[in-house]
Order: C-alpha cells, then structure tokens, then sequence
C-alpha cells in the first residue's frame, strides 16, 4: 500500500480561501464578542447588571422572550437554569475560539451549528420569514467553513499538531 503525505504547509492558497477564513474569523468573532458582553456585561447587548460576573443569567433574556412562540413553553422553561447557562456560555466560548485560531472546525461545526437550530426553533414562528433567517444562514456557513479546511488559511489549521490530530481539523 502506497502512502501519499501532502505537506499542507506548502499549498497555495487561493483568493477563495482568504474569504473562507476572513468569514470563519468574522463569525468567530460574533460568536466571542456574544460570549464576552454576556460574562462582563460590556453594555452592548447586556448591561453590567446583568453580566454572568454579577450573578445574571445568560439564557434568561433570550429564552423567557419566546413563551409565546410555538416551542416557548419548552424554551422559557430552560431560561436561567444553571446548567444551560453554562452549556451556551461554553459553546459561545468554543464556537468563537475555535472559528478564530481556525482549530477544531468539525467539532465547530456541528456544535454551532446546534446551538444556531436551537436558537431558531426558539424564535419560531419567525416574524419576517417562514423558515428562513440568519441562525440557518450562519449554520450553512459553519458547516462550509469545516468542509472548505477554512482552518488552513490565517489560522492554525495546517499546524503539525493540527495536521497529526484529524479530530482537530
């Protein structure tokens, strides 16, 4: 059996692959920036009393917002308990990381991409749409930055540590 090894470090990159990876960071971003106002309460989208530092909780604005919609009885119900604080506040967290060094974009993904359909199904019936808005768009455009290896360009993607360990990509 013949093995081929492709140095990834010495593939060109395409302008194609700038806008992968210029996407992948600028989604990082909203996804960190999410996790940074809510922790600190910058004032942006949550204001100091509410920070998760001072004791508020994360998923309660959002989540108590949707009893009226179809699943709102289920979401409203999951608003500021501490366990589902905790696990969005950790995906924002990874999300946004991850997309940002460009590492783990598989596991990016699929675990954005759940917390995007979740958000959504929250949100339903939506107001301006009937099935589409930016919580879909955003979970194509994850799952595309994991097939397209957007890690590879500006991030860590093609480190050696990275190109050992698969599960990283």
């Amino acid at each position: 059996m013949t093995v081929m090894h492709t140095d990834l470090r010495e593939t060109t990159r395409s302008p194609v692959d700038y806008v992968w990876a210029v996407a992948r960071i600028s989604i990082g971003w909203i996804f960190l920036w999410a996790f940074l106002d809510k922790t600190f309460g910058w004032g942006f989208a949550t204001p100091a009393k509410n920070a998760w530092l001072s004791g508020g909780s994360p998923t309660t604005g959002f989540l108590k917002g949707t009893g009226e919609n179809a699943l709102g009885g289920f979401f409203s119900g999951l608003a500021g308990q501490p366990w589902v604080d905790w696990l969005f506040m950790l995906g924002l967290l990874g999300v946004g990381a991850g997309l940002i060094l460009g590492v783990g974009l598989r596991v990016v993904a699929v675990t954005g991409t759940l917390m995007l359909v979740l958000m959504w199904a929250a949100e339903l019936p939506l107001a301006t749409n009937p099935f589409m808005d930016e919580h879909i768009i955003y979970s194509i455009v994850l799952i595309g930055l994991a097939l397209a290896n957007a890690g590879a360009t500006l991030g860590f993607g093609r480190s050696p540590i990275i190109q050992r360990n698969p599960y990283l990509r």
